[in-house]
């Protein structure tokens, strides 16, 4: 199994994935799909606007952390 490549733009997209070629995605919810190859294998998850998604996880984590 290959692993996971992470990988975030100025668009604000976080995009885990492996190589391959997509064949499906699915809207697991709003601003976040997963894509899967021919064979139905997970091969990538984006999240859109995830700076916002993940507001509710990433600010108590640092505040755990003490990162400023």
């Amino acid at each position: 199994m290959k692993k996971f490549k992470v990988s975030y733009d100025e668009e604000d997209i976080l995009y885990l994935g492996r190589e391959g070629i997509e064949e499906e995605v699915i809207e697991l919810a709003p601003g976040v799909n997963c894509e899967f190859n021919k064979s139905g294998k997970l091969i990538g998850i984006e999240i859109f606007r995830a700076s916002e998604l993940l507001k509710n996880i990433l600010e108590p984590m640092e505040k755990r952390l003490h990162i400023i």
